[in-house]
């Protein structure tokens, strides 16, 4: 099966695959080769790619999902791979926001909203970026 995912910057990836594990707004989705025809609504999530008993995980951020005839189509403004996220900054990042979560008088509401959001999207990148690419062998080992 074919994954393509393409950002308005450029395609991020176009190569063949064993299978692909998204975050949809409903839930995780595990496609698998011959999946029927199927469209979702992506979440800020962790993109899982397996291929050749290894896994590569990527950032996304949002999105629409597309399967069909073999090829699963991302669409999504914006997705990192684990060298594109600066983790320190992900996390120093995340702990202003958190300070911020913490006294949140005088606070408007939806700047509050927004924060949360970014919370969530740099939660994200510190996933994917601290993900080190592993082989499917050395993740059974680590359980």
């Amino acid at each position: 099966m074919r994954l393509r995912i393409v950002t308005p910057e450029n395609i991020k990836y176009d190569e063949d695959v064993e299978m692909v594990i998204l975050r949809c707004i409903t839930g995780d989705w595990g496609i698998l080769p011959r999946h029927a025809p199927y469209s979702a609504i992506l979440d800020s999530g962790v993109l899982r790619i397996l291929n050749d008993r290894a896994e590569r995980r990527m950032a996304v951020f949002g999105g629409i999902a597309q399967v069909q005839d073999n090829v699963v189509t991302i669409l999504s403004n914006e997705a990192q791979w684990p060298e594109d996220i600066d983790v320190a900054f992900a996390e120093s990042e995340r702990e202003r926001i958190s300070a911020l979560m913490q006294d949140t008088d005088g606070v408007d509401r939806s700047e509050l909203q927004r924060e949360r959001t970014n919370l969530h999207r740099i939660s994200v990148q510190i996933k994917v970026g601290s993900y080190k690419a592993a082989t499917i062998t050395e993740l059974e080992e680590d359980v």
